[in-house]
């Protein structure tokens, strides 16, 4: 794991891998995803990293499988590109701080995909309020992968919980392709006022149209998080491999730039690096 990141130029705060051959993985199954329907390895990743001038890196969960997370935490052990891992623990279990003190170091952060929860209101459970709780003593980030819908129980839960830091994955996937910004965006602005959530820059290529999507299409998205967190609550995510349906790594890292250039030098440096050392208390 990389022993210092004051120096780094550029963190990717959210990007996956997974290994076909170890646990099937469902989501990949339809025809539109078999695009990626493979395994991804870190050495894939290396090489576009470094071209875009990514130095480290936050590894996130994929399945809700205890394994995987640990088996992310050992490769992130023999990493020097992998910084820390959002892993996956069941927020709804009793023990859910024994099974945190469990885990090895390189643990930055918890997800679940409350996504798939069909019930919207799922983060407000008592079951789930009590294991988010374990993972603010614990000293962890906790990502919220929402759909715009979901996203008021998520304001719910970031007030109740004031001393965990919350990190908004891929701006709780607005409906880039049809080109709406409301309600998503009230309810983003109302999210952003507390103070203890941070937001990814990520995921929003393959919100829009994936044959012919434009960095125009995505900037009103990206002005409404930069407006609403500031850049200091406000991290670049490749969210590669999934972004291959859409786009090349380079190109969502280009793409991030050019979202981003009306920003001062401190300001960017905060979207490529600090937001993400704060978030996930990189630095120690």
């Amino acid at each position: 794991m990389s022993a210092s990141l004051r120096a780094v130029s550029r963190i990717d705060a959210h990007h996956h891998v997974w290994d076909l051959s170890a646990r099937p993985h469902a989501w990949l199954d339809s025809d539109r995803m078999a695009p990626v329907r493979r395994t991804y390895t870190l050495d894939d990743l290396a090489g576009p990293a470094a071209a875009s001038g990514v130095e480290a890196t936050v590894l996130v969960q994929v399945l809700p499988d205890p394994d995987e997370t640990r088996e992310f935490l050992t490769l992130a052990a023999g990493s020097e590109l992998v910084a820390g891992v959002v892993g996956w623990i069941d927020l709804t279990a009793p023990d859910t701080a024994d099974t945190l003190a469990s885990l090895p170091a390189g643990l930055v952060g918890v997800r679940h995909g409350v996504q798939s929860e069909a019930d919207p209101a799922w983060l407000n459970r008592p079951d789930v309020r009590r294991g988010l709780a374990a993972v603010s003593a614990a000293g962890l980030a906790y990502d919220l992968l929402t759909l715009p819908h979901q996203l008021p129980a998520a304001i719910d839960t970031v007030s109740a919980l004031p001393e965990l830091p919350f990190v908004l994955d891929h701006l709780s996937k607005p409906p880039i392709a049809s080109g709406e910004l409301e309600p998503w965006r009230g309810r983003i602005l109302e999210l952003a006022a507390r103070p203890n959530v941070s937001c990814k820059l990520s995921g929003m290529v393959t919100e829009a149209d994936w044959r012919s999507w434009r960095v125009a299409e995505l900037r009103p998205y990206a002005e409404t998080v930069l407006e609403a967190f500031g850049p200091e609550r406000v991290m670049f995510g490749s969210d590669w491999p999934v972004c291959l349906l859409a786009a090349g790594y380079e190109q969502v890292a280009e793409a991030a730039g050019e979202l981003c250039a009306g920003l001062s030098e401190s300001e960017t440096a905060e979207v490529f690096g600090g937001a993400a050392r704060r978030a996930y208390r990189l630095e120690g």
